[in-house]
């Protein structure tokens, strides 16, 4: 039976075979992780030697013939031998040898999140499958092995399962890897016409006028003036955390977008078309300048007693769910906010063009593909219909199905002679 052993900090595979015992040594250290790679290259020599198949098809197809291999007895000759035509194929470093070189090169380029991102995948899911292999010889079959044991693998929350679009972004990182391997090292990348899973599309859930009013009304005081501006002007979490006083003006009433906290730094936008500066209505313009009161002589427009941002993920936790539930409303991302606005934003009548510009869209493309069920007839050009809408529901604190002011009436428009 082939077993995992090692020898001087280094892990070998030993089986008999033809009546001697067969040792192949490779250069992985000895950690669980390497433990584990080999003992599936164990078990598939122990399958071939069950079948009377070849061994040798077994250590090439893992990589493991151009490794130095050493024997007690002369069966261990044809392996040798075949090892020597292998050298003779440009061999590829192994697949974990590569990958590190590989995230190092390019994790440059990355923001903060994404690096941890791709590190969790590496450790997780890449290096305990390939990483003993080397990187020219990972076949297909093998990865869609990999696809298909990920789809039956337990998800964040009980009873669920990885989401096939966590399953992209792991497969995703693996085809960039070989991918690059194959232009360096010339070999066929053998993730060709492997199509992504398809992504069930998302629907979006906005809150009503009604159900962000009782949410402001209940909402632990010192988190209103925060729920005001998520609600009412688009900005991502980590756009919001890492608002600082310095981009609100108050004079031209805007807040300018320049800078977002992500993974406890400050970085740049998600994207170029994040950079922008968004119109203040007159609710959100009141919600600010009482926070100014309050946290005026910090840097960040909403921190802690300490002055330091707020964490995402602590406001998730202890604030917006427990909200949420206290409220009996049906649980959704904080990221709802986003859409809220977007909805109000279409309901007040406001262009596509005006509001992409608002939320960050590059073109208005997103807009229609994710709230098409949303827009009404449009005419307005800018933000004075939705400024209305809502000093109407807030400001004079009427509810939205109340009976309309009559003084508050504009003048009956006469019918042209």
């Amino acid at each position: 039976m082939a077993s995992v052993r090692q020898h001087r900090g280094r892990l070998l595979i030993d089986y008999r075979e033809g009546g001697g015992r067969q040792r192949v040594y490779t250069k992985l250290a000895d950690t669980p992780a390497h433990r584990d790679q080999l003992q599936r290259v164990a078990d598939q020599v122990d399958a071939a030697l069950d079948l009377g198949r070849s061994v040798q098809a077994v250590l090439e197809q893992a990589g493991l013939l151009a490794a130095a291999t050493q024997g007690v007895s002369a069966a261990i000759a044809p392996v040798v031998a075949t090892s020597a035509l292998a050298t003779k194929q440009q061999p590829t470093p192994l697949f974990a040898a590569f990958a590190e070189q590989w995230f190092g090169e390019f994790k440059v380029g990355w923001r903060k999140t994404y690096i941890t991102t791709v590190r969790g995948i590496l450790d997780q899911h890449l290096l305990p499958r390939f990483g003993a292999f080397m990187i020219g010889t990972v076949t297909r079959a093998q990865v869609l092995e990999l696809r298909s044991h990920l789809a039956g693998m337990r998800g964040r929350r009980p009873g669920t399962k990885l989401s096939p679009a966590r399953i992209n972004t792991i497969m995703l990182i693996l085809r960039q890897i070989l991918q690059e391997a194959a232009d360096r090292h010339e070999f066929t990348m053998p993730m060709g016409r492997l199509k992504p899973l398809k992504v069930p599309k998302s629907d979006v859930q906005p809150f009503s006028l009604d159900q962000v009013r009782l949410i402001l009304d209940t909402v632990r005081p010192d988190y209103r003036h925060y729920m005001t501006v998520r609600f009412f002007t688009g900005m991502r979490s980590g756009e919001i955390h890492g608002l600082k006083w310095k981009y609100v003006d108050f004079q031209r009433r805007l807040i300018l977008v320049r800078e977002a906290f992500v993974g406890g730094e400050d970085e740049y936008t998600k994207t170029d078309a994040s950079q922008r500066d968004i119109q203040l209505s007159e609710v959100v313009y009141d919600a600010l300048r009482e926070q100014h009161k309050l946290t005026g002589k910090h840097v960040y427009v909403f921190c802690n007693s300490a002055g330091e941002p707020l964490d995402t993920a602590n406001v998730t936790k202890r604030v917006w769910y427990p909200l949420l539930r206290h409220l009996a409303l049906e649980p959704r991302r904080p990221y709802e906010t986003r859409h809220t606005t977007a909805t109000f934003w279409l309901a007040a009548g406001e262009t596509p063009e005006w509001i992409a510009r608002q939320l960050g869209h590059a073109s208005t493309e997103m807009l229609f593909r994710v709230y098409s069920r949303f827009v009404p007839n449009l005419t307005r050009r800018d933000g004075s219909a939705v400024d209305r809408l809502l000093n109407a529901t807030f400001a004079n604190g009427r509810a939205p199905n109340d009976p309309p002011d009559p003084e508050a009436q504009p003048p009956p428009r006469h019918r042209a002679a």
